[in-house]
């Protein structure tokens, strides 16, 4: 049987888009696509749909290096509901546990907060995406099924106290991947003695992209310049591929040591970096891929257009 094409338009880039709350990421994603009308596309990781902001959304090429802002740091601005304790850690769940919110004070959070800084354990909600044995966590939660977790190691890079307006507190957090905000809002709560859940939460930041600085696009506005028959205005709104890559060394290929990069092989570079990742490019100045740098100094190809 033939493999069925993807159809739609061969446009590359990554949108920045301000995901809006009550929106799933993939059905944010799959709106996106259809503006597009894009052959192919993908997220760069999960928001709640009680969660707003950024969502990188890579179309076309773009999607090979996903896996890099996948990787990367993330930043949020989160409100945390102090004395209340839900099975969710957020708004949507049902509320197990209350209790007065005494002796909390701005002192006394900040005190707190210091202690969640740098590398923690965390162990992943049961209303989570994580999988055990093939099943996503949050299905067995909602059937009432609660499995042995295994801890994360993550890291916590600052924590902010932005507002203090109780019961509420607002928190600017920026953090490694994999970091479950909804649970380290609960466990701020419990160690202020009082509880608390996840009221509002938004995403600022995914690795160099961040609010302000970065122009981050709303649904509205990409499906109000879908309608002009001109695509080339909705295309304007998508950022090269190598500038979520932008913290790390470029790296110019001569014609030859880019033939042998395509083919898969390690080249030497003269005066290129000694060690780590490093952004490729022709010698048109085009950008062609990444690369890492072996132990002998050469560049050896990782992820190629």
């Amino acid at each position: 049987m033939a493999r069925r094409r993807n159809s739609g338009r061969n446009v590359t880039g990554i949108l920045l888009l301000d995901k809006p709350l009550g929106l799933s990421s993939n059905d944010a994603l799959q709106r996106v696509k259809r503006f597009y009308q894009a052959a192919k596309a993908g997220h760069t990781g999960s928001l709640d749909p009680l969660a707003t902001g950024l969502l990188p959304c890579c179309l076309g090429d773009a999607t090979k290096f996903s896996a890099f802002l996948l990787d990367a740091d993330k930043r949020y601005r989160v409100r945390v509901h102090l004395g209340v304790t839900t099975t969710t850690a957020d708004a949507e769940g049902e509320v197990v546990e209350t209790c007065p919110v005494l002796g909390v004070d701005e002192v006394r959070v900040w005190d707190v907060l210091r202690g969640f800084l740098g590398g923690i354990d965390q162990m992943p909600p049961m209303y989570s995406a994580v999988k055990h044995q093939g099943q996503r966590l949050y299905k067995l939660a909602r059937q009432g099924v609660e499995v042995e977790r295994q801890t994360r190691r993550i890291e916590i890079f600052s924590l902010d106290l932005l507002s203090f307006d109780l019961p509420e507190i607002e928190l600017d957090v920026h953090c490694s991947k994999g970091t479950y905000v909804r649970t380290l809002a609960e466990e701020i709560g419990r160690e202020l003695g009082c509880g608390g859940y996840v009221s509002q939460l938004r995403r600022t930041g995914v690795g160099p992209y961040a609010e302000p600085a970065a122009p981050f696009v709303t649904l509205d506005q990409v499906e109000s310049m879908s309608e002009d028959e001109t695509p080339q205005r909705l295309d304007a709104l998508l950022l090269p591929l190598d500038s979520a890559l932008g913290h790390w060394p470029a790296v110019k290929l001569s014609a030859d040591a880019a033939f042998y990069l395509a083919q898969g092989q390690a080249v030497l570079i003269p005066q290129a970096p000694t060690e780590g990742l490093v952004r490729l490019y022709d010698v048109s100045s085009h950008f062609v891929g990444v690369g890492t740098i072996l132990e002998d100094g050469k560049v050896q190809p990782k992820r190629l257009i």
